[in-house]
């Protein structure tokens, strides 16, 4: 009995020796999953804290203005219109709104809202970021903020004309249709500008002066000619602006006229600017049919040449069969447009020629700065278009503010049209929407 006895002693032993590991084993886990949640709440407290450490920095930043600047316009509560008085204006800023202003603008071609308080900070960053050469860190930091903007639009705009001035037509299509998608609209429109990169040859990014303007109103038939008459008086060394914005119908003989004076402008080898293209390009479709003969070929060509203009060459080759049929020749080729930049149709055409700044401000400007001069020495309204305008480096911005501080304490009004949205948000966080009034571009 003794020997069995042992043996099964040893057997109770054996079992208890296992339930004892299968228990430390379990200890063991549970101490490694408690040591892994209380790694897992440390780093959520360590997030929460690094939040709260740059919700504070950022509000720290803002509150002791650390660009030395005015307030942007987005933070500032809207102020009420009122008339300009000299007492009241006292020569050192604009007044929102004045008896000028109320006769040139539409209530539709007012300043567009600046940026929501929420998006305010990082359009902002990105604003400097771009104004600093760095498009590849801003699109990242755009599209990272999109999901953010479903009330503020400005993020979107400022994608969109991001891809524009880096000629990205396939971005910014892709990015259209999710605009299109959340805010059941329609996308906006590629119009490419001049290019920001300033390793291009100067000649390349553009003229910058005073530009002489033509704008073009009502229904353009033959009564047409004594305003194209206009053109040959102009210097043919300066870029032209013709701004369609006010056009609202067209007949055979003004296509005709229209088209041959946009062929000799082209001939002369001057900047065009062509305002309101796209739209005037519907207007002539809408009197087109196809193997109707009636009006002659001058409104197909018209066409053909406006779509050329757009550099829509897809949309050219569509409308060039139909003109084939229609008269049983040869299609044209198309031609890209050089020298040739568009800008969308405006509710108010200016009231003067404009100032046209170049693709890119940047380093020193002294030049810039002492054309402008003479530019308001002769005009009290001074208009800057910016229709070309595609980056503003930082210092130079700020070189540019303090020209337009000392031309507004003078009593000038000042407007800088066509504004893509980057270089918007720049100029509204250094303060310029305290002495000139802002007007980017719609989409």
């Amino acid at each position: 009995m003794g020997l069995f006895s042992i043996f099964k002693k040893g057997k109770v032993d054996e079992s208890a020796v296992e339930n004892d590991d299968a228990d430390a084993a379990r200890l063991a886990a549970n101490s490694e999953l408690e040591r892994q949640r209380a790694q897992q709440s440390d780093l959520q407290r360590e997030i929460a804290r690094a939040t709260a450490m740059k919700i504070d920095a950022i509000e720290a930043a803002m509150a002791a203005d650390i660009f030395n600047e005015p307030e942007p316009a987005w933070a500032r509560k809207p102020r009420p219109l009122q008339p300009a008085t000299a007492a009241a204006n006292d020569g050192a800023t604009l007044p929102l709104l004045d008896q000028y202003t109320t006769e040139l603008l539409g209530d539709e071609d007012m300043p567009l809202e600046a940026a929501a308080a929420e998006s305010a900070p990082i359009v902002e960053e990105i604003a400097i970021l771009y104004s600093n050469g760095q498009a590849e860190v801003a699109e990242q930091m755009l599209l990272g903020s999109l999901p953010d903007s479903a009330q503020d639009r400005t993020v979107w705009w400022m994608l969109f004309d991001l891809y524009q001035v880096l000629g990205r037509q396939e971005s910014f299509e892709n990015v259209s249709i999710d605009y299109a998608s959340q805010y059941e609209t329609s996308p906006p429109s590629w119009i490419s500008p001049a290019s920001a990169d300033s390793k291009t040859p100067e000649v390349m990014r553009g003229y910058s002066g005073v530009t002489p303007t033509l704008g073009l109103a009502g229904v353009l038939n033959a009564s047409l000619a004594p305003q194209l008459e206009r053109l040959d008086s102009m210097d043919q060394k300066q870029p032209l602006r013709l701004d369609f914005s006010r056009v609202n119908g067209v007949d055979p003989d003004g296509c005709a006229l229209l088209l041959a004076a946009l062929k000799k402008v082209q001939a002369s080898d001057r900047d065009l600017i062509v305002v309101g293209a796209a739209e005037l390009a519907e207007q002539v479709r809408d009197i087109l049919t196809i193997g109707n003969r009636d009006g002659g070929e001058a409104p197909w060509l018209l066409y053909l040449e406006l779509l050329r203009l757009l550099n829509q060459e897809k949309e050219f080759e569509e409308a060039s069969m139909d003109y084939c049929v229609t008269f049983e020749v040869s299609p044209p080729p198309f031609v890209a447009p050089k020298k040739v930049a568009n800008a969308p149709r405006q509710a108010t055409a200016a009231a003067s020629d404009r100032f046209m700044l170049p693709a890119v401000i940047e380093g020193d400007i002294s030049k810039l700065l002492t054309a402008i001069d003479a530019y308001a020495s002769e005009n009290q309204v001074v208009v800057f278009d910016c229709g070309r305008l595609a980056r503003m480096e930082f210092g130079a911005a700020s070189a540019l503010q303090n020209k337009v501080a000392e031309l507004a304490a003078a009593n000038h009004r000042i407007e800088f049209r066509d504004l893509n949205h980057l270089v918007a948000a720049l100029m509204r966080l250094l303060g310029y929407a305290d002495i000139a009034r802002l007007f980017p571009h719609k989409y």
